[in-house]
């Protein structure tokens, strides 16, 4: 039976029963949730469990508003309820432990920056993604896997979302041949294409497109022209 002492009580048992219960997030998890309503309590968010999850007023950076979604980090009040809080820095650290560069982790993009992407890692440490190393369009709240690419002296992340090393060749390099696949088997980029348009029609660095490409080459997968890259017939 609900207890009538819990301001979330009533609110859970009516609008619980109308949603599917797929859990979306966990305790000590960072998600982007909806908010379902706002009382005297607070904001409450659906993060698909039975009942909705609080967002006290002392929790917030604004006042939220039915049908908007906010970006919260889940954790247990001192009753041992889960509750959320939109102040994050209370939670992600800036100095990550334990982590090494080309380490794969779990990123929740956060917001975007003059610099690039701002995205937590591993629900604990704060990393950057630097323009170049965005590779594809990311949107605030999404969940994506990424890989540390330096540690700075300070503890700080700087991150990619492709592999290192020749798994990153072999990834860039799929990219390639993909692209060359649905244009009909030619690209009109090569080794002095500006970067800016290898950029917009691969989304990788003119440097990651230049070593894929001549690792193609080398495999006879493409041959490489002046203005542009071939696929090999049967090489595909």
């Amino acid at each position: 039976m609900p207890d009538s002492r819990d301001p979330r009580s009533s609110r859970a048992t009516t609008s619980g029963a109308r949603r599917a219960r797929t859990p979306k997030a966990r305790v000590g998890e960072v998600a982007y949730l909806e908010v379902v309503t706002v009382n005297d309590t607070g904001a409450f968010l659906d993060w698909g469990h039975p009942r909705d999850l609080l967002l006290p007023f002392g929790e917030q950076h604004f006042r939220p508003t039915p049908g908007k979604r906010v970006l919260v980090r889940i954790y247990e009040d001192q009753q041992g309820r889960p509750v959320a809080s939109q102040k994050l820095d209370r939670f992600v650290q800036d100095a990550a432990v334990g982590l090494a560069p080309g380490d794969e982790v779990e990123l929740v993009i956060a917001d975007h920056t003059d610099l690039g992407v701002k995205a937590v890692v591993d629900h604990r440490f704060w990393g950057l993604l630097y323009r170049d190393d965005v590779t594809r369009p990311v949107r605030r709240g999404q969940r994506l896997a990424g890989f540390v690419k330096r540690v700075r002296d300070d503890g700080r992340l700087d991150l990619s979302l492709l592999p290192p090393g020749e798994a990153r060749l072999d990834a860039v390099g799929e990219r390639v041949l993909e692209a060359l696949r649905k244009s009909g088997g030619y690209l009109p980029l090569a080794d002095k294409s500006p970067a800016h348009e290898i950029k917009a029609r691969l989304g990788v660095s003119k440097s990651a497109f230049k070593q894929a490409i001549g690792r193609l080459y080398k495999q006879q997968r493409i041959t490489i022209e002046a203005s542009g890259i071939r696929l090999v017939p049967g090489r595909e």
